[in-house]
């Protein structure tokens, strides 16, 4: 009786290896952008649950806008990315950014990110 071997050869799991550190590779690029975006909205969501926001000038409401970005690190959003735009009551807010990493040799990884945020003395009902 003949028995043959079943299995994963030497190259086959150097070459299943490669691939899984390409991914884990570009994870480590992508994460930080999507965890600052998600800090973005965090940001956006704390400014509309503030009591006043809306009576106040627009360069306040920026600077508290990037006070509690500060706090979370996310150093791609510039003034220049930032919106504010009187509707009704109160204000939109808006955040148009774009991320770009290095990833291998000349290729990059760019993310572009939107976020808009209602500010008004009811934004819990929007």
């Amino acid at each position: 009786m003949k028995r043959t071997q079943s299995g994963m050869t030497l190259i086959g799991f150097i070459l299943v290896l490669a691939v899984v550190g390409v991914f884990v590779y570009m994870g480590m690029k992508v994460i930080p952008m999507y965890s600052e975006y998600f800090a973005v909205k965090q940001a956006l969501k704390q400014m509309s649950q503030e009591s006043g926001v809306s009576q106040q000038d627009p360069k306040r409401i920026k600077d508290g806008f990037f006070r509690r970005l500060y706090i979370s690190y996310a150093d791609n959003v510039k003034p220049a990315n930032v919106k504010l735009e009187r509707r009704g009551a109160g204000y939109v807010m808006t955040v148009d950014y774009e991320v770009r990493r290095p990833l291998i040799a000349n290729f990059d990884i760019v993310g572009h990110f939107n976020a808009e945020q209602v500010l008004s003395r009811n934004a819990g009902d929007d």
